[in-house]
């Protein structure tokens, strides 16, 4: 079952997102994720995914490697949803027993699927297409001014490195 998951495989490869700096890709990394739990409204997630699915194309890695990637957290998606769906106040919609779905509730649901998703895959796009030693490196390098504080820069890179490795 588990041998088809993909997680933190690296996919080498000579295209534009392979080649971009792993300190430009992990920033972008982060601005994404930000960017996604700031969208609220269906024009914000429709710019994420067209952000994201240049991302793909450009890479060239397979749409079905990063759907594969969501399938450990399928669980916790649909639950998530569930909760969502039925727990949310608004404009009711249907009720039966202590559950209640909402016009709310659907647009909360939906919204929070499409958000785990393309964060995951925008992730998963950013493990795939750089090595682990380059994110180790591009980490490490990032988070170097915090040297001067004596904060251990070198050892958390490390950690993450190891990590990866076992992922």
């Amino acid at each position: 079952m588990l041998k088809d998951i993909t997680l933190g495989q690296y996919f080498p490869g000579s295209t534009v997102v392979h080649r971009l700096d792993p300190r430009t890709k992990l920033l972008m990394v982060v601005l994404y994720i930000v960017a996604l739990f700031l969208a609220k409204w269906w024009v914000s997630y429709g710019l994420m995914l067209a952000f994201l699915v240049t991302a793909v194309v450009l890479s060239r890695i397979r749409p079905k490697a990063l759907f594969r990637g969501l399938k450990p957290l399928l669980i916790i998606i649909i639950f998530t949803a569930l909760i969502n769906l039925f727990y949310s106040d608004g404009q009711v919609l249907v009720q039966f027993w202590i559950f209640r779905i909402t016009r709310e509730g659907i647009l909360q649901a939906v919204f929070l699927v499409l958000r785990i998703m393309m964060l995951v895959m925008g992730t998963f796009l950013l493990t795939y297409t750089t090595s682990p030693i380059a994110l180790t490196d591009g980490l490490e390098s990032l988070l170097g001014p915090l040297k001067k504080i004596r904060f251990p820069v070198h050892e958390l890179a490390m950690m993450m490195s190891i990590a990866l490795r076992f992922i």
